[in-house]
């Protein structure tokens, strides 16, 4: 039973229209493998995705002890039953004939299989030995974005009592460290203050650098349907490519790479200007009014249009459309947090907010974004540069606190220095004081910027480096112990999506061979190396997954991020429940600050803030002295030049993203027929007049170059802005012929190879959008098409100029009359 329309040539399916502040109609989504009927599935098991950070729940087909289809929850809250084109065709990847099934290390140069015993007797061994000769400074932990909250949790635990190490952070620093960063800034504390609810009520929709469609298709799928329906919302796209939703939006604004905080903060002098303030909400629950103003007074429309490149009647107009909302909804994701000032234009975007009086009603609520499925729960937990809980490193009665529920001395627990980002770390093993890396469920040989510099790192003899996967990556391929992986579906644990809903997946079909859930494997680990308490007893006291939530309840009572009302039991059958969940919100949250602002006071404050420019921590006094009230803070921001900026060499702006067929570095996505055709190879978009000026045309091989390094692709010709590039992320070299990285100075085919070191000073994410980069033409295409899909922002500018497929409707070509077809225009169903 295939799924009711191709979900590859449409992505979002068919339309339930529905009006503003009725509730968001059911429509469920499924997909068998062929040959299997509804009536053939012998057990539905309950799950979430892992594939984006939507959390769409979905029940997984079992058959003969296999999964043989999905579909999705009705039910739910987060998805009413609708699921993405990953959501559908991802799962295929389990069954790939290439999993990781045995543990290898590495003897005489290669990887080669052994047993559990052996393999995790050398990761225990090594770990005792670099903490007798060099201290647990000299062990570091990269974790992922796709493990459940139980086994983030006891990583955190392990690392930070356990090996009393600083250096543990994930791949969510990628992705979604300035979101958290700039909750911290406005409000004291972690958390999504709105929910996706809110797009059923809010009558204007604003997206800053944020892809909806292709991101998070299954809530792109419910503004598409609030616009097919009645008193549809109104939209603000700010985006520098044609995204499906810059096609339906009111107001589009394109700016040049690494200028938001000039754009921002020229809307927030219009919104001052025209006195579009909630003067009573101000006074009450903010402060820094006053400095905000003042640092705006000069930042025009005109003065923003000249830093931005766009007309001043547009930065107008959307002004207007900001200032006239009855109940405004805002998204923020990578085009904010991986580019230049992330953390500080996120931060204007929760100013707008404040500033509006935007908060805890329905409709009216701000969502800084993640990218990765349980980003969320890195950060809950601890495993992403913070403490467990929510809690404030810099303040002494947290980390007693933090003590107190693993029974171990304060001193125990790092707290000398802020956590070490991702980057960082990368830059200690570089240097030698970080001797051993455990990297569990990501690719940062694929993922990281400057990918060579990145592959030395790793491959130092003196780098002792473990790789937890489902498969070799370019990564493992590294490594000096790869430990094989279950996968979701082989598995059972908990994950938070990105509006704090909370869902249980659990097991449906046991992994294969040999590999282990990541929970286990962390538990053997804690047990070989016999970490203890304060007491002598245990410090891991937990043995399944379970018994590691309930723990978990235990850490978070009476924090941000309570989940002490939840359990298994609860979490069986029905919908995701959002945190905070506890005796006095037994049913969950929907919203944070509905009756002002709860976690801001300098007690209780996770952070108490940083320097938007330098990065500098403040200190207590500090922020006590401005804010002893427990206010939001309204932080003002001056615009900066980015740190690379084009030139005569390298004229163009080069940015990466993602497409909606994949996810990260494809180590899943690319393993499933439908979603591989879909997107096969990587391509560089430029726009109509630089592919001329270049006398390039659609499918020709071009080369991308900065100073880092080069990538070839083939040229799909968008209507993306002038002067800028466009790379997918997505493709490493573990399905090329070689099989791996190019040697010297040969063209590699990762985005990564050309991105620069460098991250925002405050949330230390790195920037994967600011290169200035060079762009020339390799040789003709032959009338070929880029290996690029047509359904979305890499649609072509012209329609003619893509050559017909052979590959059907999942092919990487799909041709709709026009590629910027119009979802509203659909049937509905």
């Amino acid at each position: 039973m295939g799924a009711s329309v191709d979900r590859i040539a449409r992505p979002w399916g068919t339309r339930t229209p529905y009006g503003r502040h009725e509730s968001w109609p059911a429509r469920v989504d499924t997909y068998l493998e062929e040959g299997v009927e509804p009536d053939a599935v012998q057990r539905w098991v309950q799950a979430a995705s892992v594939l984006h950070s939507d959390g769409d729940a979905m029940d997984i087909a079992v058959r003969d002890g296999r999964m043989v289809g999905v579909r999705g929850r009705a039910q739910d809250r987060v998805n009413r039953g609708r699921l993405g084109p990953k959501d559908l065709f991802g799962w295929q990847a389990n069954a790939s004939s290439d999993r990781l099934t045995s543990p290898l290390i590495r003897r005489d140069g290669r990887l080669v299989e052994c047993d559990w015993d052996t393999a995790m007797g050398r990761v225990a061994a090594r770990s005792r030995d670099l903490l007798d000769e060099r201290g647990p400074g000299s062990v570091g932990f990269y974790t992922s974005g796709q493990l459940f909250l139980e086994e983030y949790y006891t990583l955190a635990v392990l690392a930070r009592a356990g090996i009393g190490t600083a250096h543990l952070d994930g791949n969510t620093r990628l992705c979604t460290s300035t979101a958290a960063e700039a909750l911290k800034e406005s409000f004291g504390c972690d958390g999504q203050p709105g929910c996706f609810d809110d797009f059923d009520h809010a009558d204007v929709i604003a997206l800053f650098g944020h892809n909806l469609a292709e991101t998070q298709p299954v809530q792109w799928m419910r503004v598409l349907d609030r616009l097919a329906g009645g008193d549809p919302p109104r939209l603000l796209c700010v985006d520098p490519r044609p995204t499906p939703v810059a096609r339906h939006a009111t107001v589009h604004l394109a700016p040049r790479l690494g200028t938001n905080v000039a754009l921002l903060n020229a809307l927030l002098h219009e919104i001052v200007r025209m006195d579009r303030v909630d003067h009573d909400f101000v006074a009450a629950h903010t402060v820094g009014f006053g400095e905000l103003v003042s640092r705006v007074e000069r930042c025009t429309p005109e003065w923003a249009a000249g830093i931005c490149d766009v007309p001043t009647a547009r930065i107008r107009e959307a002004a207007e459309l900001i200032g006239s909302a009855d109940r405004l909804l805002s998204t923020v994701l990578q085009g904010v947090y991986q580019s230049h000032q992330a953390t500080a234009a996120a931060v204007q975007v929760n100013n707008l907010h404040l500033v509006r009086g935007m908060l805890g009603r329905p409709g009216a609520g701000v969502l800084q974004m993640n990218g990765q499925p349980t980003a969320q729960n890195t950060r809950e937990c601890g495993a992403d540069g913070d403490l467990p809980g929510f809690r404030n490193w810099q303040n002494e009665s947290h980390v007693a606190d933090l003590a107190r529920v693993w029974n171990v001395e304060p001193r125990t627990i790092p707290h000398y220095a802020p956590p070490t980002p991702a980057m960082q770390m990368f830059r200690y093993a570089e240097q030698g004081s970080i001797r051993m890396l455990w990297i569990s469920g990501t690719n940062p040989a694929v993922s990281l910027p400057e990918l060579s510099r990145i592959r030395s790192v790793l491959a130092q003899d003196r780098l002792f480096v473990v790789v937890q996967d489902l498969f070799l990556t370019e990564t493992a391929h590294l490594a000096d112990v790869v430990l094989p992986a279950a996968a979701w579906g082989e598995k059972t644990g908990t994950l938070t999506n990105a509006d704090r809903t909370v869902h249980l997946s659990e097991k449906a079909v046991e992994p294969p061979g040999g590999a282990r859930p990541d929970l286990d494997i962390f538990l053997d680990y804690a047990a070989r190396m016999d970490f203890r308490d304060k007491d002598g007893g245990p410090l891991i006291t937990w043995h399944d997954p379970e018994s590691a939530f309930e723990a978990w309840k235990r850490c978070s009572a009476g924090r941000p991020c309570d989940y002490t009302g939840l359990t298994y039991d609860r979490l069986r059958g029905t919908s995701g429940i959002q945190w905070p969940c506890d005796d006095e919100a037994p049913d969950g949250t929907s919203r944070l600050y509905t009756d002002g602002i709860d976690w801001a006071h300098p007690d209780v404050c996770e952070s108490y803030g940083k320097d938007l420019v330098t990065g500098a921590e403040s200190e207590a006094v500090e922020y006590r002295s401005l804010n002893p009230d427990g206010k939001a803070v309204i932080k003002a921001a001056e615009y900066l030049p980015p740190h690379e900026m084009p030139d005569e060499e390298h004229p163009f702006q080069l940015t990466t993203g993602r497409t909606v067929y994949h996810f990260h570095t494809r180590t899943k996505t690319a393993r499933a027929p439908q979603l591989n055709a879909a997107a096969p190879d990587v391509w560089v978009e430029a726009s109509a007049a630089d592919a001329a000026a270049l006398g390039a045309a659609e499918g020709d091989l071009v080369e991308v170059e900065t100073p880092r390094g080069r990538l070839r692709g083939r040229l799909r010709v968008t209507g993306i802005r002038e002067g800028l590039l466009f790379v997918p992320f997505h493709y490493g070299y573990w399905d090329t012929e070689a099989g791996h990285a190019p040697d010297g100075d040969t063209p590699g085919r990762a985005a990564n190879e050309t991105t620069v070191t460098d991250w925002d000073p405050v949330s230390k994410q790195p920037l994967f959008k600011t290169a200035a980069a060079a762009l020339r033409l390799v040789e003709r295409g032959d009338g070929k098409a880029a290996p690029a899909p047509t359904t979305a922002a890499s649609a072509p500018s012209r329609p003619d100029s893509v050559p017909p497929t052979t590959g059907g409707p999942s092919a990487a070509v799909t041709h709709a009359a026009d590629p910027a077809w119009d979802d509203r225009a659909e049937d509905a169903r």
